[in-house]
């Protein structure tokens, strides 16, 4: 059985790869799938690249091919029954201009899914989004999560109860880092930040006193070292299509205080402090709350272990091995 994994052309200084997340994947698909790897001559931008790169993949299917996210258009020029589609979220319908919306609507969702054999998402909250925006058989669209990578694992620390560090993963507008500076006002904390941190940010964490120290395009062993280090995960986005960063702070052991919205809940279980990401009063509490209430706070990083296994890459991989023999039959 051979499948062919589209890829994009990854972007430079970009931290999140779901291309990683596929190659960890592969290595644990059974003997019975071979594959290969295409990956697309041209960034997704631009009518003519676009072209280009689906022609390409046109020209580059054999056996199941498998679009990996983000250039889901290209599912229009490749056999319809040999295709699996993966949809990471659905944030491009966020786009504030409509016409940008209507164009990302259609060569983005309702056509590639119209051309796709079986769609796969990666949390229940994105499936539920993706119904809302087109006409196809529930039964076509299956959730296989995101497995947590093997380079995570459990590592006791006692919590700084004088001063704890905060781990926030992100800095785009959705990871909400100016509502959790406000709720973190008056806290003895240190707020430790994996991303960019432009003059807005700054500005807003100086004059809410924040302690903050920030860094990016960290290896993976820089980003575990972080998770170790830390004493708290926030990750009170307000758009998430999945949230791995919680499970991996549910892996290392770290509390997590997450948004109560969308797929975070979906991803967390009962392993999370859910907040209001719209309520400063809310992240608020919550902080206070995990960092006070000591017998809680053990009682969601023990919840926090189990939860973890629920991403396990074995179980995964089955899933899509499953779906594979589905169209090979």
């Amino acid at each position: 059985m051979k499948v062919v994994f589209f890829h994009r052309k990854p972007r430079p200084n970009y931290n999140f790869s779901v291309e990683n997340l596929f190659a960890y994947i592969r290595k644990t698909l059974p003997p019975e799938v071979s594959w290969d790897v295409k990956v697309l001559r041209y960034f997704s931008e631009g009518f003519f690249k676009r072209l280009y790169i689906g022609f390409e993949a046109a020209f580059n299917q054999k056996g199941i091919n498998h679009i990996t996210g983000d250039i889901n258009f290209i599912a229009i020029f490749l056999k319809k029954r040999n295709t699996v589609l993966t949809i990471l979220d659905l944030g491009l319908m966020n786009n504030p201009s409509a016409a940008a919306r209507w164009v990302l609507k259609m060569f983005w969702v309702v056509l590639p899914v119209k051309r796709s054999a079986v769609i796969t998402t990666i949390s229940k909250s994105t499936k539920d989004e993706l119904l809302r925006f087109v006409d196809v058989d529930p039964m076509r669209v299956k959730v296989v999560y995101v497995p947590v990578s093997e380079h995570f694992a459990y590592v006791p620390k006692e919590f700084n109860k004088n001063r704890p560090t905060i781990l926030q993963i992100g800095t785009l507008p959705n990871k909400n880092v100016i509502r959790l500076a406000n709720a973190l006002e008056g806290i003895n904390c240190n707020l430790e930040i994996i991303g960019d941190v432009d003059k807005e940010l700054e500005n807003e964490l100086n004059k809410c006193k924040i302690s903050f120290s920030h860094s990016k395009n960290l290896s993976n062993a820089e980003v575990l070292n972080k998770y170790i280090a830390a004493d708290i995960l926030s990750f009170v986005s307000t758009y998430e299509g999945f949230g791995m960063p919680i499970v991996e702070a549910n892996k290392v052991g770290r509390v997590v205080v997450t948004s109560n919205i969308l797929s975070m809940p979906e991803v967390a279980g009962n392993a999370a402090h859910l907040v209001d990401p719209y309520d400063v009063a809310s992240i608020r509490a919550g902080f206070i709350k995990v960092m006070e209430d000591e017998a809680y706070r053990e009682s969601l990083i023990k919840n926090g272990l189990i939860n973890s296994s629920r991403f396990n890459v074995e179980n995964i991989a089955q899933q899509y091995t499953e779906i594979y023999r589905s169209l090979n039959e």
